[in-house]
C-alpha cells in the first residue's frame, strides 16, 4: 500500500510543462509588449504600401500588437492553449507577410518610388493627427537633413501649413521645425524657425531649412545599405521565429498534460490497471 501511495503522489507531482520555457515566453512578450510603440512604427514603415492613412494605419497596428503580446503574456502564464495557440498563429502569419512583402518589393522595386511617394504625402496630410506619426516624421527629416516629399514646398498639402489665404493657422506657409537646418554651435534651437518658409524663394529658404524633398534621400540611403537593411530585417525576424518555438512546445507540453491527467483519472479508480 505504501508502494502504491508513493506512485500516485509521484504521478500526481508530476509535469510535463517546463518552468523555463513557460516563463521565458513570458518574458519573452513582455519585452516584445515594451517594445510595441518602436515596433509600430517599424511597421508603418513595411505596411505603407496598403491604401490606407498612416493614421489609422498606427492606430489598427497598436491594437493588433496589444492583442498578440496578451495572448502571449496571459497564455504563458495560465497554460491556456487556446491563448497559446492565437499567439502562435499571429506570429506566423506575421512572419509570412512579412516574407511576401520582402519577395514582392523586389521583384516591384521599380514601383516602390510611387508607393513611397503615396505614402509621405498620406504622412504630411495626416501630419498633427497622430504624435506618434509626427515624430516619425521629425525623425526622418532630421536623419535625412530633407523636408517634404519631392521639396519642402510639399508641407502645403497640410491644412495647418497650406498657403492659401483662407488659412487661418499660425503655421500657414510654414514648415515644421525638423526640416530646419541646425549647427553644432546652436545654444538655443528656435522651434518656429520654419514660420513663413513656403513663402521663400528656394534659395533663399535653402539659408534656413532644408530644401531638398525626403523621397531622393531616402531611395539613396535604401540602395547604400541594403546589407544593413537586410540585417535589421533578419534581427527582426530571429525574435518572431523564437516566440513561435517557444510557444509551439508550450502548447505541446499543456497537451501532453492534458493527456496524462486524463489517464491518471481514467486509471484512479482501478488502482490494479
Amino acid at each position: 500500500m505504501g508502494r502504491g501511495r508513493e506512485s500516485a503522489i509521484s504521478d500526481a507531482d508530476f509535469t510535463f510543462i517546463s518552468p523555463a520555457v513557460k516563463y521565458l515566453l513570458f518574458l519573452f512578450n513582455f519585452i516584445f509588449w515594451v517594445s510595441n510603440q518602436t515596433i509600430k512604427g517599424k511597421l508603418f514603415t513595411a505596411l505603407a504600401c496598403l491604401a490606407v492613412d498612416p493614421a489609422v494605419m498606427l492606430m489598427v497596428v497598436g491594437i493588433f500588437m496589444f492583442i498578440v503580446t496578451f495572448c502571449g503574456c496571459v497564455g504563458s502564464l495560465r497554460e491556456n492553449l487556446c491563448l497559446l495557440q492565437t499567439f502562435c498563429i499571429s506570429l506566423t502569419v506575421i512572419f509570412i507577410l512579412q516574407l511576401i512583402a520582402g519577395i514582392l518589393g523586389f521583384i516591384f522595386s521599380d514601383k516602390g518610388r510611387g508607393k513611397v511617394t503615396e505614402m509621405i504625402n498620406k504622412s504630411i496630410v495626416h501630419y498633427r493627427d497622430d504624435i506618434d506619426l509626427q515624430n516619425l516624421i521629425d525623425f526622418g527629416q532630421k536623419e535625412f537633413r530633407c523636408c517634404g516629399g519631392e521639396a519642402f514646398t510639399d508641407w502645403s498639402q497640410n491644412i495647418y501649413f497650406n498657403c492659401s489665404d483662407k488659412n487661418p493657422s499660425r503655421e500657414r506657409c510654414s514648415v515644421p521645425f525638423s526640416c530646419c537646418i541646425m549647427t553644432k554651435d546652436m545654444q538655443i534651437f528656435n522651434t518656429m524657425c520654419g514660420q513663413g518658409m513656403q513663402e521663400l524663394t528656394y534659395i533663399r529658404a535653402g539659408e534656413h531649412i532644408y530644401t531638398d524633398g525626403c523621397i531622393d534621400k531616402l531611395a539613396n540611403w535604401i540602395h547604400s545599405n541594403l546589407f544593413i537593411i537586410g540585417g535589421i530585417a533578419l534581427g527582426l525576424a530571429i525574435p518572431q521565429l523564437v516566440g513561435m518555438l517557444l510557444s509551439q512546445i508550450l502548447i505541446n507540453q499543456i497537451k501532453d498534460q492534458i493527456e496524462l491527467q486524463n489517464y491518471n483519472a481514467r486509471h484512479r479508480s482501478d488502482p490494479w490497471s
